[in-house]
């Protein structure tokens, strides 16, 4: 499963039940980050016993992407059956900045700097 744009792409190994986003993320609106959270619900859906979200390569990101990752949280929060992982990359600073945030929406959550 994959989103793949000129800008950013978002793309779930499902044998290896890793995510990995990279580009820049500046959406307008909900509506346009509507597939990837769809793309997200579906490998919740699939109920792996853990997921990986590969963020290092992932430069920028607006505050509805944010929104959408907030909503991704809660999902998997809710399953309570499933392990998340985000790895992300100290020097891009929005990584840093919301690390302390997505932990505080999901407190099981680990975050790994790479």
């Amino acid at each position: 499963m994959e989103i793949i744009s000129q800008k950013y792409s978002v793309i779930y190994y499902k044998l290896t039940n890793t995510i990995h986003c990279s580009g820049v993320m500046r959406l307008n609106g909900r509506q346009e980050y509507a597939p990837i959270l769809q793309l997200f619900e579906k490998i919740v859906e699939l109920e792996p016993p853990q997921i990986t979200i590969k963020l290092q390569r992932l430069e920028a990101i607006n505050s509805y992407g944010i929104s959408m990752f907030g909503q991704f949280l809660f999902a998997i929060d809710r399953k309570k059956t499933i392990k998340l992982f985000l790895q992300g990359d100290k020097g891009i600073p929005w990584q840093q900045k919301w690390a302390k945030n997505f932990q505080r929406l999901m407190p099981a959550l680990q975050f790994e700097w790479v």
